[in-house]
């Protein structure tokens, strides 16, 4: 099983391909299963006021068109996960911290962030010097808390939508 295993890898290092590590994998299927359509349409939509936003960096709002304007700048897939990640985490954050103590969709959104948690360990490994300095650059701006912030008005189904779309480009070959 274990040379069955490094013989995949190898395989898929030679075609260039950066395999996701099956801790990830699992973490994503979770996720995967948390972000169904039914659960972001009950928690971000239905228990929102209508036409609600959240206010989050310009560069918290990843779409699938940025991870296809990265990949064709020659970013690596370990870079754009890492990227992902950060972003997606984040945005969760951002959800959270708008939601009162007792709010329906807490409990949802503190979930999600206990997956988040699980899966920054796993990430845990990489350093921003590791990934390419584009991603490290948005990266740092995400978590800076700067005056010079560019924000957006956002629904948190949205931002929801958006994490799992890239989840499904970033995650799909892999695992």
């Amino acid at each position: 099983m274990q040379q069955g295993y490094a013989a995949i890898l190898c395989v898929l290092a030679v075609l260039g391909l950066e395999a996701a590590a099956p801790g990830e994998c699992e973490l994503t299927r979770l996720l995967q299963d948390k972000l169904q359509y039914e659960m972001r349409l009950q928690y971000m939509k239905h228990y929102f006021p209508i036409d609600y936003t959240v206010q989050v960096q310009y560069e918290e709002v990843l779409r699938p068109s940025n991870i296809t304007r990265l990949r064709n700048g020659t970013v690596s897939e370990a870079a754009l996960r890492y990227l992902w990640f950060h972003v997606s985490s984040q945005a969760v954050l951002r959800i959270r911290e708008v939601l009162p103590e007792k709010h329906p969709s807490r409990k949802y959104t503190q979930e999600l962030c206990q997956l988040f948690d699980a899966l920054g360990k796993e990430y845990s490994k990489y350093r921003q010097t590791d990934v390419e300095t584009v991603v490290a650059d948005l990266v740092k701006l995400i978590h800076s808390a700067g005056a010079e912030r560019r924000s957006k008005a956002v629904r948190p189904k949205a931002l929801l939508d958006n994490c799992l779309k890239v989840m499904r480009m970033l995650y799909g070959v892999p695992c």
